[in-house]
């Protein structure tokens, strides 16, 4: 006679209780908050420790730069699209 496998075992455990951990909304909800909580944690602490990168200006352009029409541009890019058929 085969043994019911749903019956408990001797230590008072089922079987597919050990198998398959039970899992709640709030308990996921209150890992993912305190997951959430020590990676901000982290990050702003990170974020004070970090020294200021000091970097030399940048050199000046060795041109002129020229002031832009938006408009214009928009309707010299816009007649090159079709010139070019794409």
């Amino acid at each position: 006679m085969e043994e019911d496998p749903m019956k408990e075992q001797k230590d008072g455990t089922s079987e597919d209780s050990k198998k398959s951990p039970e899992y709640s909304r709030r308990s996921i909800l209150l890992g993912s908050a305190a997951l959430l909580a020590g990676g901000l944690a982290g990050r702003v602490t990170n974020a004070y420790a970090v020294p200021e990168p000091t970097c030399a200006p940048a050199p000046p352009l060795p041109w002129k730069w020229p002031k832009l029409d938006p408009l214009e541009a928009g309707t010299r890019a816009y007649e090159n699209y079709l010139k070019n058929k794409g």
